[in-house]
């Protein structure tokens, strides 16, 4: 029998008109969207279906958006492939909060709360320190950590064996560019975000989110959740709280958390939420996996019911 493990998306994956057609085809996504219009105070589905980009690119939108199309699809796939349970779950960066949710460890709305809160604090710390990230393609991530301490720049995120993420300043970022360059990367792109994500530079954030979690009830994951940072199963309440802090300044170590997943048995791994950037990353961390992403209706069709 496969084993299957449901991926979320985090901020990135964003696009103008995510959600729009699973709220029109299923009640059960239209009133997820009516909750969380009800829970922000503002209308986050009108931001998601029609935009404007500007708005969706906020953190505070985005963050909360991408979380109700991911909850959105969860909620589908289960009502309509109810076979297909999970043995994992797991979240790049923000998506965190999507698995969390999906394992019953935190509600719907604090979920939402938490994100809206998680996405203003990040935005303030990068109008505070202006950042950016370069997404290196060619070098491994041993090769990348003498060339980022050289440019006084972070590993932010291990997304695959070829392709790791850094962040920093701007300066340090144009330093780690031209040298990475010089290594033989294959590509050294930078990012269109708004700040250094995943460094020290978003340290005033982290301690932000670590106040606002103490009204935040946080439950016993009723399935393993898979920790950004340490790329392992979270172990108690207290170290969820504990590293979805740690998690806005320190590495998402991507590559190590599918990993343990494969060791665990996981062949099928189910990507919940707008784009295809997890299911991409999966394939080039283990080409033998089976992957699927759930964004639409004609998406969510297209996954067997069962597969032995």
């Amino acid at each position: 029998m496969s084993k299957y493990a449901f991926l979320f998306p985090g901020q990135g994956a964003q696009q103008v008109g995510m959600g729009r057609d699973l709220a029109a085809a299923y009640p059960t996504c239209r009133r997820l969207f009516a909750e969380a219009n009800d829970v922000l105070g503002f209308d986050l589905a009108t931001i998601c279906f029609d935009g404007p980009e500007a708005e969706l690119t906020r953190s505070n939108h985005a963050q909360p958006g991408i979380f109700v199309v991911s909850a959105a699809a969860y909620a589908v796939l289960q009502e309509e492939r109810p076979a297909l349970q999970p043995t994992a779950l797991a979240g790049l960066s923000s998506g965190e909060w999507a698995a969390l949710y999906a394992a019953g460890a935190v509600s719907f709305a604090d979920a939402l709360r938490v994100l809206e809160a998680r996405g203003r604090f990040m935005q303030a710390a990068c109008e505070q320190n202006a950042g950016t990230m370069l997404s290196v393609i060619g070098l491994t991530v041993d090769q990348l950590r003498p060339l980022a301490a050289e440019c006084g720049v972070a590993i932010a995120n291990l997304n695959s064996p070829a392709q790791t993420v850094l962040s920093g300043t701007v300066d340090g970022i144009a330093q780690a560019e031209a040298a990475a360059k010089a290594a033989g990367a294959k590509r050294a792109l930078r990012l269109n975000v708004a700040g250094a994500f995943h460094s020290e530079l978003m340290a005033s954030a982290a301690e932000l989110l670590q106040a606002f979690l103490t009204d935040i009830e946080i439950a016993a994951p009723r399935v393993p959740v898979i920790s950004n940072v340490t790329g392992q199963p979270f172990t108690s309440v207290e170290e969820i709280r504990e590293k979805m802090v740690q998690q806005v300044t320190q590495s998402v170590r991507w590559v190590d958390s599918i990993r343990w997943m494969r060791t665990a048995g996981i062949d099928h791994f189910i990507e919940c939420g707008p784009g295809k950037v997890l299911a991409g990353l999966v394939k080039r961390i283990d080409k033998a996996a089976t992957i699927h992403n759930i964004q639409d209706r004609s998406s969510l069709e297209a996954i067997p019911e069962q597969t032995m």
